[in-house]
């Protein structure tokens, strides 16, 4: 079968990609039924296969080795691995297919064998990424660029880290096309789920959104998700953001990198979010796009399995017998600069130095993992570690006793797990982690297990103890409420955290331990999966109730989705609906439709004003413009539209022309001296911010303000002046960038309702009613009109055209783009109000005659007549004394 992937998907990439060669025959669909693949767009294609959750990581869940003397690959699946344990949270039924890359290079010519055997036996799809690309993929972009950015490491010198290199994030875009193209082969996009793991594959969304708008993604980030200012140091910051918020579902392990996350998305897209019944929204186009905080879990079964193996038995006792009448606090972590080892072994030294007592009774054990890449910072680390230990060793080691013992070689799990239920305190210093397992392991190995007593001579009734001293830069602090949670950074503080926890009552340790325990043994794998997928599904379930189509070139490619009926407002159609009616109501709003948001004029062009004038000198039209603005801006802007109508304030201030008097709604107004002082105080502390008087309203704008100080700050404004106007005939509101007050009852709604009633009154009532506006306000007067048409004694229904400015969801029927579009449909109207003149030849002839004894008048006065006169319509040329019509100006 050929692979249905898009040729052209690498042009999404700016700057010159680098050329991947032809991956093997394409694999077949996984199906478990009969059934026919079509070709072509499968948004429309049906399957009657089961459902399945497509797993995409960087690496497969698989151990491979080459068998050199049968010349053959041997495979087998990682139990250690999270992508085979996060099955578990899926009923049995499901199907989880895993795509991924190899720990092995393969031959290219082995490669087409292999990819049908991972296939055929463990739902394995390897991408083969092809060598060059992957170095700079993994070992380049991941893991010199993102992995010291996501860390808070930034590359202020050639010395400290590396500088943005653009054939790396080439090359990490090559290998996202190369994962793109292996999903694509296998998913039915019309059922499948699919996972996308970790930072390495950030834009693979992008990819799969352009080749099927309605393909149900989610994307979980394990490390962390570093602050704005951080963040936006990255030079392809915009289009990895985007390539994230093409996902139905991003998770996160904390409320921390979540809330960076959709800080960067406010500060650099200018995108907002809202809690949905208790759901993180990001409104993304039309689209939602929600937001997962859960930390990752442990695997409760395979952890208690070592547990309960006979080598784990032997090394606890040896292990206890080693350390006996010594209180042991462990650490394990890998060999990187971000693991804090170094800090951690300082404070364990300064604890050393400050309680005499200690010395001889108390060991630190650290397990040094194998670092997960290479680079003169990781060996600066180690270097470090080992000198750090062998000083310890030095000034406070006896012939009997090593304070610091550092096993620093690939350690098997079980002797791991020895070390968890041998040791008193468990000490995590991270100076910045994604989530760190090392804390839930160790709690669980506490708990112990019958096997496990037996080995220690531990009764089994005999309560369970552990002491956890966590960094607060790690992702799985905020679960663990009772550990000591320390800054890694503050050595002393780190001793005095260690001290507590050795010394304190069992009875506390127990107490600690037990609510560590029911968090850890219920929130395992599983459940961290089970969940993610029950949201990702209920993020999906709309995916088919609105249409959708891509906007966007490059890796800024998004899908707009809006609802069936929501629709771009013709010109033509509505053109059309205007020329066949003769009572006509047209309600503008001001600032983002006839004149743009964005503009620093704000005063209308002279192409508005005379839109505008071509609208409302119309005898049959009733022209309203609609404005949250005050009436004398209004009135000195609008002053050459003589038969405008004029809404100010939201409708507190209207007049139906320029010659008619204003009408003001009678409201009290004494709850202005309580809300100025209020909104003054939140003046002077938000750096950016202004009021706007009214006359009837009082407004506090925030746009130039810090977008997630002023954000907060209008949110507790918003909350204060509820308060203190409780019982004050005014309501306060929030918009764009504005906290607003004014009088109860002024809407724009009662602005359209009203002038609607007074057509209907005076026996003209309208047969067509255009509205058009970009604000929250202006929905008040879509929903004001269809409920008034409704309502309203008009014997045949109008056509209504409400009509939002941008796509993004809205009670009205239709949109604009842009203030430019409203502009030519405003220019359509005009046009059909105010054709082109036709004459006829008897009134030409009789306008000549007329013209020519003027002529001559001015003649015979002496007068100086150029030789091209311009008259009304027509353009004269003189000839001596004769004047002739030479066109018809246009």
């Amino acid at each position: 079968m050929p692979s249905r992937s898009c040729a052209n998907l690498l042009d999404m990439a700016s700057g010159d990609i680098l050329d991947i060669p032809q991956t093997p025959r394409a694999l077949p669909r996984v199906m478990t039924v009969p059934g026919i693949i079509a070709d072509g767009d499968s948004d429309s294609m049906s399957s009657s296969c089961r459902e399945r959750k497509i797993v995409v990581a960087n690496m497969l869940p698989l151990h491979a080795q080459r068998d050199t003397t049968a010349k053959k690959w041997l495979f087998s699946l990682d139990e250690d691995s999270l992508l085979l344990q996060l099955k578990d949270g899926f009923s049995p039924e499901t199907e989880v297919v895993y795509v991924g890359s190899l720990k092995v290079d393969v031959e290219h010519s082995e490669q087409e064998e292999v990819a049908q055997r991972l296939l055929d036996e463990f739902k394995c799809v390897p991408t083969f990424v092809p060598h060059d690309i992957q170095e700079k993929f993994y070992h380049g972009f991941c893991k010199q660029q993102l992995w010291p950015l996501f860390h808070y490491m930034l590359p202020m010198c050639p010395d400290h880290g590396d500088r943005f290199d653009r054939q790396m994030w080439q090359a990490y875009v090559s290998a996202n096309k190369v994962f793109a193209d292996k999903v694509m082969e296998v998913v039915n996009p019309d059922d499948d789920y699919i996972w996308i793991q970790d930072y390495h594959l950030m834009v693979l969304p992008t990819f799969l959104r352009k080749r099927y708008h309605r393909v149900k993604l989610g994307f979980f980030l394990h490390s962390p998700f570093p602050s704005s200012e951080i963040y936006r140091t990255l030079p392809v910051r915009d289009e990895i953001l985007k390539g994230l918020l093409n996902c139905d579902l991003i998770g996160f392990h904390t409320f921390d990198y979540a809330r960076h996350f959709l800080s960067c998305c406010s500060r650099m897209l200018g995108l907002d979010y809202e809690s949905k019944r208790g759901h993180i929204g990001l409104d993304y186009f039309g689209r939602t796009v929600y937001i997962k905080i859960l930390p990752v879990g442990i695997h409760m079964g395979r952890l208690e399995s070592v547990m309960n193996l006979s080598s784990t038995f032997d090394k606890a006792k040896e292990v206890q017998e080693q350390f006996k009448g010594k209180k042991v606090i462990l650490g394990v972590d890998d060999m990187d600069i971000f693991k804090g080892i170094s800090l951690k072994l300082l404070a364990f030294e300064y604890l050393l130095q400050q309680d005499q007592n200690l010395q001889g009774k108390l060991v630190l054990v650290q397990i040094v993992n194998p670092a997960r890449s290479s680079g003169k910072d990781v060996q600066e680390a180690k270097r470090e570690t080992y000198s750090t230990a062998e000083r310890i060793n030095k000034i406070y080691g006896r012939s009997n006793y090593e304070p610091v013992v550092l096993i620093d070689r690939p350690v098997p799990r079980y002797e791991k797990t020895a070390y968890y239920a041998v040791a008193e305190c468990c000490l995590v210093n991270a100076v910045r982690d994604g989530m760190n397992l090392v804390p839930y392991k160790y709690i669980v190995c506490r708990q112990g297990s019958p096997g496990m007593d037996d080995a220690m001579g531990i009764k089994t009734d005999s309560p369970r103890t552990s002491m956890l001293v966590v960094s607060e830069f790690i992702g799985c602090s905020p679960s663990l409420s009772g550990a000591i949670r320390v800054n890694p950074w503050d050595i002393e503080a780190v001793a005095e955290a260690l001290n507590v926890a050795i010394t304190m009552s069992d009875s506390e340790k127990q107490l600690r331990h037990e609510k560590h325990y029911r968090y850890v043994s219920s929130h395992d794998v599983a459940y961290w999966a089970r969940s993610f997928m029950q949201d990702l599904e209920r993020a999906c379930k709309d995916h088919y109730s609105k249409r959708c189509w891509g906007i966007g070139l490059g890796l800024g490619f998004r899908v707009i989705a809006l609802s069936p009926n929501f629709r771009k407002l013709s010109i033509d159609h509505i053109v059309s609906s205007y020329r066949r009616t003769q009572r006509r109501a047209i309600f503008l709003d001001y600032d983002g439709t006839v004149v743009p948001q964005s503009s620093l004029i704000k005063a209308p062009s002279a192409e508005v004003i005379t839109l505008l004038n071509s609208l409302s000198n119309d005898p049959k039209n009733t022209v309203y413009i609609v404005s949250g603005r005050g009436r004398k801006s209004l009135s000195e802007w609008l002053a050459p539209c003589e038969r405008l109508g004029i809404a100010a304030e939201h409708g507190y201030f209207t007049r139906s022309s320029k010659t008619s008097d204003w009408e003001c709604l009678a409201s009290d107004l004494e709850w202005k001296p309580i809300v100025e002082p209020v909104m003054k105080l939140y003046t002077e502390t938000t750096d950016g911010s202004y009021i706007e008087p009214k006359e009837s309203a009082l407004v506090w704008h925030h746009q130039d303000a810090d977008p997630d100080f002023g954000s907060c700050q209008a949110k507790e404004l918003l909350d204060h002046l509820e308060n203190v106007l409780s019982n004050e005939p005014a309501v306060v509101k929030r918009g764009q960038h504005i906290v607003e007050v004014k009088p109860q009852g002024v809407t724009k709604g009662l602005v359209a309702q009203k002038v609607l009633s007074l057509m209907v009154d005076s026996g003209t009532p309208p047969d067509f009613v255009m509205c058009i506006g970009d604000d929250r306000s202006d929905e008040d007067m879509f929903e004001s009109i269809l409920s008034s048409v409704s309502s309203s004694s008009i014997t045949a229904a109008p056509d209504i055209f409400a009509c939002t400015v941008g796509q993004k969801p809205s009670k009205a029927k239709y949109y604009l783009d842009d203030t430019a579009d409203v502009l030519r449909l405003l220019q359509g109207l005009g046009n059909a109000s105010c054709p082109k003149p036709r004459y006829t030849a008897h009134f030409q002839v009789a306008f000549d005659s007329v013209l020519t004894d003027c002529f001559q008048v001015m003649l015979h006065s002496g007068l100086e007549i150029p030789i091209d006169v311009d008259c009304f319509f027509c353009r004269f040329h003189r000839r001596g004394n004769t004047l002739l019509r030479i066109s018809v100006l246009p």
